[in-house]
């Protein structure tokens, strides 16, 4: 400590400005910095008046109106033991730092903080908060407020999260009112620490304190937050609205200017996908993300759209697609076979669906991370090949002579034959033959029971097909459609065989791979599959520890293609498009311009007060 003093000294003698937290580092070099990446490299790294996506003058009003289908009975979205909250129910917070729409790689930029110090070796950061921030009702945010937050969570919310961050996380402190420290786990990766501090959502402690809240309880009572909206009117389970807070702190800083533009944001909520279209047509809706390809094909010739009243757009998706499909459950032992996961996977024909059901409208997904840089292709090679030799022994040697397993080919009609004969063929490696009733029994006389579970009815047409395919087949193959509440439920507790679902994929990975792919997440939400392998866990320890963008790329490709042979989930389509529509009085930045990340229709468009006037004139909308 007297030789830190003694270079604080040296350094200030000659001009140098360098902060008093610095003598935490010893002798490792601090960096104060306004952003932060795990690959140092940040598009807004230099100071900027606004982000080049908005419209910084955009004006400030009017309302939008969106439909869900469901229903709630809480306000707070981080409730865990019971309740389902009401949709963007955590508007009202904020985070550290937070990330923008026109960047690929997750830089992440002060928010709640002015500056962040680190030094080189990132055992901990140091958020400098600004002196400026307010709570809803008023009242300052402090370093104790975040102090806070993270211990409440730590001891109250979901026990995946808290291991997970646990683990990257070793204490908390308030240096003082405005400075806050996150002490690193010694043993813990480096990368993806800073960015998961950054990450940290801010409640209010004397709240709290006042009402013994908990994080993981139904409630319609919860705490203020810093975000720009606050909770308003609601009657649970039809419809709540958020306000926006005229005073919100944060209304002129750079990543907020021409942001959070509308007064009010409704949502009303239906029993049904046709309630909420037909909401849409007459005018009680006013913003729709339409997501079935049937009411896109065929469903826009109402009168309003005829009137001009309302614009179908397609605007880009520039976002890596999910790794999406038909997900087997693997906690069943029956479906632990990956043979009968492949022979149940070819009775689903893509193209006959997307030709027949989707108008052509969509493209099949090959890889969890289905962008050329990071997707496997071929044979292995380079820096993949050397990551996969890491774990020869654990994996089968297919993944070195045979090329990256792609999706089966299916012909023009729903139940190809070809792919049938293929599937008793693998079906029959796994020990099931056909008895006298076409059934497929195993060497006990067991017929395969296998249930597909959904909540949605607009995915009866493209379900049913799929499951007489899978009788067709010989499997004892049913489709159970359930409500919201019973699908939530069975889901959490993993009661399924099958399921349409799948694992989030970004253009970069880290620490939570363990939690969606690794053996620490094999009960965890995040990996529906329940799948965990000692290979995968050696591969996504690569990622997580990758020196550079290149080397994390190649593990990913490593894991890539352990995944699509392992074949867990069944791929199925992707769009790269947004299908929006709405009535005509919300504007956006010309298309060129908008986020490709971020299609911000909550957050970057703006109301046309006159294009409204127009409308409500016409009795377009209520």
């Amino acid at each position: 400590m007297v030789a830190n003093r003694i270079r604080l000294a040296f350094l200030t003698a000659a001009g140098i400005a360098i902060s008093t937290s610095a003598l935490w580092a010893q002798d490792d070099t601090v960096i104060t910095a306004t952003w932060y990446s795990d690959w140092n490299e940040a598009k807004y790294s230099d100071p900027v008046d606004h982000l080049d996506y908005v419209n910084p003058d955009a004006p400030k009003g009017g309302k939008i109106v969106l439909g869900v289908i469901g229903d709630f009975d809480s306000l707070n979205p981080y409730s865990t033991r019971s309740g389902t909250p009401a949709a963007n129910s955590s508007i009202p917070y904020e985070r550290l730092m937070a990330g923008v729409g026109d960047e690929a790689l997750s830089a992440s930029y002060c928010l709640l903080c002015e500056t962040i110090e680190y030094p080189e070796s990132q055992e901990w950061v140091i958020f400098n908060l600004r002196h400026d921030v307010t709570f809803s009702d008023g009242t300052p945010m402090t370093a104790a407020d975040v102090v806070f937050t993270h211990e409440k969570f730590m001891a109250e919310a979901t026990l995946s999260w808290r291991t997970g961050v646990g683990n990257m996380i070793e204490s908390v402190e308030a240096l003082d009112d405005y400075t806050v420290r996150f002490n690193f786990q010694p043993d813990a990766p480096r990368n993806g620490l800073i960015s998961q501090a950054g990450s940290t959502v801010v409640m209010q402690k004397a709240w709290f304190d006042e009402t013994n809240a908990k994080i993981d309880e139904k409630r319609f009572d919860v705490s203020p937050g810093t975000g720009p909206y606050t909770h308003g009117a609601f009657e649970a389970g039809r419809w709540i609205e958020y306000n926006r807070n005229p005073d919100y702190w944060g209304k002129d800083h750079w990543l907020k200017k021409g942001t959070e533009n509308f007064d009010t944001i409704r949502i009303e909520y239906f029993g049904d996908t046709i309630g909420a279209f037909e909401a849409f047509k007459s005018g009680e809706i006013t913003f729709r993300q339409e997501n079935s390809s049937l009411n896109w094909a065929t469903g826009y010739d109402f009168p309003a759209l005829d009137n001009g009243y309302v614009v179908k757009a397609e605007l880009p998706d520039g976002n890596l697609p999910n790794a999406t499909g038909f997900v087997f459950n693997l906690r069943k032992e029956k479906l632990q076979d990956r043979n009968v996961r492949r022979a149940l996977g070819l009775m689903y024909n893509f193209t006959w669906t997307n030709e027949t059901l989707q108008y052509g409208l969509f493209a099949q997904r090959e890889s969890f991370w289905d962008i050329e840089k990071l997707k496997a292709v071929g044979l292995p090679e380079g820096k993949e090949l050397e990551y996969l030799e890491m774990v020869r022994d654990l994996v089968p040697e297919e993944l070195f002579t045979q090329e990256a397993v792609l999706p089966h080919v299916s012909g023009a009609r729903s139940l190809d034959r070809k792919n049938m004969r293929q599937a008793l063929a693998l079906m029959a490696e796994a020990g099931y033959t056909p008895g006298p009733d076409g059934k497929l029994r195993d060497e006990n006389g067991q017929v395969l029971k296998i249930e597909i579970l959904e909540n949605t009815p607009s995915f009866d047409r493209i379900l049913i097909p799929y499951v007489e395919n899978l009788v067709a087949l010989g499997v004892d193959a049913v489709y159970n459609r359930v409500d919201t509440n019973a699908y939530q439920a069975r889901t959490q507790s993993f009661d399924y065989d099958i399921i349409f679902g799948g694992y989030t994929s970004g253009f970069e990975e880290g620490v939570s791979l363990s939690q969606k792919y690794g053996t620490e997440g094999i009960d965890d939400v995040f990996n529906p599959a329940g799948y965990a392998s000692e290979a995968a866990d050696i591969l996504i320890q690569q990622v997580i520890e990758a020196p550079t963008y290149d080397d994390m790329a190649a593990a990913l490709k490593a894991l890539d293609r352990l995944f699509r042979y392992e074949y867990f989930v069944v791929p199925t389509w992707f769009l790269d498009k947004h299908w929006v529509a709405y009535y005509d009085m919300y504007e956006h930045p010309p298309e060129e311009q908008m986020a490709p990340y971020h299609l911000g229709y909550l957050d970057y468009w703006w109301y046309n007060a006159d294009k409204a006037a127009q409308l409500k004139a016409a009795g377009a909308i209520k």
